[in-house]
């Protein structure tokens, strides 16, 4: 298809659980739409992290879309923290129950994209040569859609498997007998460790920093429980529109100090043993605001992991030294400190001993050989701007994305970009999504932006975009947020720290999130709205 064609309304870009819900919303509005997606298939993250133990980390009914009561009643969740397959499973069920596919175009990679001030239309083109024409362009690119590979001396050479989590193969891998080195303990890591330490020959982890990590306490759904979890969805929603993180868990406010230590002491014990994030959101709010508190609590946390693993030694490197609990993003785990029980499993402190290459036949540090046939890199992601980086994105004057990113991001609400009009973004930098339940902030993004749509159609409006004072303003809102917090000096994706920033770099932190909170970003949405969009121009 060539660009002479009649361009669309609106394209967007990217079909997991914001595309997909971004294509709902306008068809159903009479938009002329189509959903570009560079995978051979819907799901996003979950089509791409087909990994072992891969699951949500948040409650599998509080993930899912509530745009749709009859949708909320068909569907049955196996269990409290649905694995990817039954994930990706509900996301084609959606889009085959709205009739979706026809407004999507798969294997369809978008290289570049760049507007045309004249005619007030986006042109985009993609790896295969093809260019479409679009009035507007929503991207729906994910916060962790771009996988971090680390560069490291020999890794072409080794002649076993060896890829990152997010290009694990689509074909069964028999691991049994296999000698298998995974390199990092961020969530992923720590999710696959736990999932094949029994399934696997030897299998070695290679970590540099240790994460806090809590168990999930999965379970089952029966029929029954979920047929009171659908009785309870408006009350399971409320909750999660009230909670900071869009999550089901509500902090307990009645005070660090007003109980007494063993108070403190019986609730933590309680929540430990709570699903998902129940220890880190349901807890007293100082213990992640105050110092002496989240020392308190870093303090039980450690002992509990001291107690689950047999070797003291062992257990002193899992224990991070470097911050507290719930000051970086927290991995949920299932027996995955019992995994360093186990004969077959060795930790390896590549802190202590840096990884100097990798061979024919394994990986080399600086004190010893060890020899691999599979090689994970559980290494992270790109997050948050990642997606946009691999597009080569001009805005007005030709000004590309990535040069005004270059020493800072700047948005509007995380959702517009001055000197780039007709461009939204769901769930872009700036935004909540990148620190809270994603569907809940994924939904009211997309809401936002379709009526942001329909209010240019209605004006007749052809160029959308912020006024530089309201995106200046945003910009200094986001970062005051994130100074706010204890953990804005700690090194990790949330802060602004990319996976090769990490460690004694300069280089500035960037402020990707916006900290204050979901119902306070909801509430300032709400009143943009409100006001008539005061601070875009539409005309």
């Amino acid at each position: 298809m060539s660009s002479q064609d009649q361009p669309r309304d609106v394209i967007v870009i990217g079909a997991g659980v914001g595309g997909i819900y971004q294509i709902k919303r306008l068809v159903d509005e009479g938009f002329d739409a189509l959903l570009l997606e560079a995978n051979a298939d819907l799901g996003g993250t979950w089509y791409r992290n087909r990994y072992p133990g891969c699951r949500f980390d948040s409650e599998s009914y509080s993930y899912g879309y509530s745009f749709s009561r009859e949708l909320i009643d068909e569907w049955h969740w196996k269990e409290r923290f649905s694995p990817q397959p039954e994930n990706l499973k509900y996301l084609n069920y959606v889009a085959d129950k709205f009739a979706l596919r026809p407004h999507m175009q798969f294997n369809a990679a978008v290289q570049a994209m760049r507007w045309d001030e004249a005619s007030r239309l986006w042109t985009l083109t993609l790896a295969s040569g093809d260019s479409y024409r679009s009035r507007f362009v929503v991207t729906c690119l994910g916060v962790l859609s771009v996988p971090y590979i680390p560069e490291i001396d020999g890794l072409q050479d080794f002649q076993g498997q060896a890829f990152h989590s997010f290009h694990w193969p689509q074909t069964p891998l028999d691991l049994s007998q296999k000698r298998v080195g995974v390199i990092g303990t961020g969530a992923t890591g720590i999710q696959i460790i736990a999932e094949i330490a029994d399934k696997v020959g030897a299998l070695t982890v290679f970590q540099r920093r240790p994460n806090w990590s809590i168990p999930l306490n999965n379970a089952p759904i029966s029929e029954r429980e979920m047929a009171e979890i659908r009785e309870r969805y408006d009350e399971i929603l409320a909750t999660c529109a009230q909670s900071q993180g869009g999550f089901v868990h509500l902090p307990d406010r009645r005070g660090y100090d007003a109980v007494t230590p063993e108070e403190r002491q019986a609730l933590w014990d309680e929540l430990y043993d709570k699903p998902g994030f129940s220890l880190l959101l349901a807890n007293f709010p100082e213990t992640f605001l105050e110092a002496e508190p989240n020392r308190a609590l870093s303090a039980y946390v450690a002992a509990r992991i001291r107690a689950r693993v047999d070797d003291p030694a062992v257990a002193d490197k899992l224990i991070p030294r470097d911050h507290g609990f719930g000051m970086k993003r927290l991995p949920l785990e299932t027996r995955y400190f019992e995994a360093y029980n186990r004969s077959n499993v060795e930790l390896v402190d590549i802190a202590q001993a840096p990884i100097e290459r990798i061979t024919a036949s394994g990986l080399q540090t600086t004190e010893a050989f060890y020899p691999l046939d599979v090689l994970v890199l559980a290494t992270g992601f790109n997050a948050i701007t990642g997606g946009f980086n691999q597009i080569e994105i001009q805005g007005v004057d030709g000004l590309a994305l990535s040069d005004k990113w270059q020493d800072e991001t700047l948005t509007y609400l995380g959702i517009l970009n001055r000197s780039f009009p007709n461009l939204l973004m769901v769930a872009g930098p700036q935004s909540v999504s990148g620190s809270t339940n994603y569907p809940r902030s994924i939904e009211v993004g997309v809401d936002w932006v379709t009526d942001l749509l329909l209010q240019a159609r209605s004006q007749g409006a052809t160029r959308v975009e912020v006024r530089e004072a309201a995106e200046q303003d945003w910009v200094r809102r986001v970062a005051e947020a994130q100074e706010r917090m204890p953990f804005s000096k700690v090194e990790s994706w949330f802060t602004g720290y990319a996976p090769d920033r990490q460690g004694g770099d300069d280089r500035p932190v960037r402020y990707n999130a916006y900290w204050a909170g979901a119902p306070r970003y909801r509430a300032h949405l709400a009143e943009v709205a409100a006001d008539g969009y005061p601070t875009i121009d539409l005309r």
